[in-house]
């Protein structure tokens, strides 16, 4: 008999098994789709066009890959970028970052690096302050993978 809170070995084991099978899990596209859905609530697919998506074709190291994107857009009050949400479909998590902003920002435009685990896809989406998304991506080759490859 086990009182709350204890933990006994079996509860243990389950607990580390878990812990291993969701290390080892991986995005998919349609995890990708899924938590892009989550962020624009509704507001349909993105369209091509105006987002750029620069990163290696090839990246030696999945430790630090340097990535910008940016988007052809004013930035004022009657137009601008809400968000960028930036998504890969071979990390053990789909979402990779995610940028809001201002008509204050002037730009829209970002560079960050990322951890990535294996070749795979980038998505970027923007969102305008009208509602309308627009989306680039990018298959990026790793040679050594960044998160535990």
């Amino acid at each position: 008999m086990t009182r709350m809170g204890t933990l006994n070995r079996r509860s243990a084991l389950l607990a580390i098994a878990a812990v291993i099978v969701a290390r080892n899990a991986q995005a998919t596209p349609d995890g990708v789709k899924e938590w892009l859905a989550a962020r624009v609530k509704g507001k349909g697919a993105p369209k091509d066009g105006k987002v750029t998506l620069k990163a290696p074709e090839i990246a030696e190291n999945g430790n630090a890959v340097p990535v910008t994107v940016s988007v052809e857009s004013e930035m004022s009050e009657k137009s601008y970028v809400k968000a960028i949400y930036v998504a890969a479909d071979g990390n053990p998590n789909a979402g990779v970052i995610t940028w809001e902003f201002t008509p204050l920002a002037g730009k829209a435009e970002v560079q960050f690096r990322t951890r990535l685990a294996q070749t795979q896809n980038l998505v970027a989406v923007a969102e305008m302050n009208d509602g309308s998304l627009f989306t680039a991506s990018r298959e990026i080759k790793v040679t050594i993978g960044g998160c535990g490859g």
